[in-house]
Protein backbone atom coordinates (compact mmCIF):
# COMPACT_ATOMS: atom_id res chain seq x y z
CA UNK A 1 0.00 0.00 0.00
CA UNK A 2 1.03 3.99 -0.87
CA UNK A 3 2.35 5.69 2.49
CA UNK A 4 0.83 9.14 2.82
CA UNK A 5 2.44 11.24 5.51
CA UNK A 6 1.07 14.12 6.74
CA UNK A 7 3.21 17.35 8.03
CA UNK A 8 2.30 20.61 9.95
CA UNK A 9 -1.89 21.40 10.17
CA UNK A 10 -2.27 18.77 7.72
CA UNK A 11 -1.18 16.07 10.57
CA UNK A 12 -3.27 17.83 12.97
CA UNK A 13 -6.45 17.34 11.10
CA UNK A 14 -5.84 14.06 10.11
CA UNK A 15 -5.01 13.13 13.80
CA UNK A 16 -2.20 10.78 12.60
CA UNK A 17 1.49 11.65 11.38
CA UNK A 18 1.43 8.73 8.47
CA UNK A 19 -0.73 5.76 7.29
CA UNK A 20 -1.47 3.29 4.61
CA UNK A 21 -3.60 3.97 1.92
CA UNK A 22 -4.77 1.62 -1.24
CA UNK A 23 -6.58 4.13 -3.70
CA UNK A 24 -5.61 3.93 -7.64
CA UNK A 25 -5.13 7.43 -8.38
CA UNK A 26 -4.11 10.81 -6.44
CA UNK A 27 -8.02 12.05 -7.22
CA UNK A 28 -9.47 9.04 -5.57
CA UNK A 29 -6.86 9.33 -3.03
CA UNK A 30 -8.00 13.21 -2.08
CA UNK A 31 -11.41 11.92 -1.87
CA UNK A 32 -10.78 9.31 0.56
CA UNK A 33 -8.63 11.65 2.67
CA UNK A 34 -11.44 13.83 3.03
CA UNK A 35 -13.85 11.42 3.53
CA UNK A 36 -11.86 9.50 6.26
CA UNK A 37 -11.10 13.23 8.13
CA UNK A 38 -13.62 15.58 7.88
CA UNK A 39 -10.92 17.96 9.01
CA UNK A 40 -8.94 17.41 6.37
CA UNK A 41 -11.19 18.25 3.85
CA UNK A 42 -11.36 21.85 4.60
CA UNK A 43 -7.47 22.28 4.16
CA UNK A 44 -6.78 19.17 1.61
CA UNK A 45 -7.22 21.52 -1.12
CA UNK A 46 -4.82 23.88 -0.31
CA UNK A 47 -2.38 21.48 0.42
CA UNK A 48 0.75 20.39 -1.71
CA UNK A 49 0.68 16.75 -2.30
CA UNK A 50 3.49 14.89 -3.80
CA UNK A 51 3.79 11.59 -5.10
CA UNK A 52 7.56 10.45 -4.52
CA UNK A 53 8.36 13.95 -4.28
CA UNK A 54 6.54 15.53 -7.27
CA UNK A 55 3.52 17.53 -7.83
CA UNK A 56 1.25 15.19 -9.92
CA UNK A 57 -2.40 15.52 -11.37
CA UNK A 58 -5.08 14.00 -9.84
CA UNK A 59 -5.57 11.51 -12.65
CA UNK A 60 -1.83 9.96 -11.91
CA UNK A 61 -2.07 5.96 -10.92
CA UNK A 62 -0.76 5.13 -7.30
CA UNK A 63 1.28 2.08 -6.65
CA UNK A 64 2.00 0.31 -3.67
CA UNK A 65 5.22 1.41 -3.51
CA UNK A 66 4.65 5.22 -3.62
CA UNK A 67 5.22 8.14 -0.59
CA UNK A 68 2.90 10.39 -0.60
CA UNK A 69 3.16 13.74 1.02
CA UNK A 70 0.37 16.30 2.10
CA UNK A 71 2.32 19.79 2.82
CA UNK A 72 -0.27 22.51 3.77
CA UNK A 73 0.57 26.24 2.77
CA UNK A 74 3.74 27.37 4.97
CA UNK A 75 3.85 30.80 5.56
CA UNK A 76 6.86 32.94 6.57
CA UNK A 77 10.33 33.77 5.12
Amino acid sequence: MAQVRYFAAAREAAGVAEEPRSERTLGELRAALSAAHPALGGILPKCAVLVGGVRVEDDTPLNAEDLIDVLPPFAGG
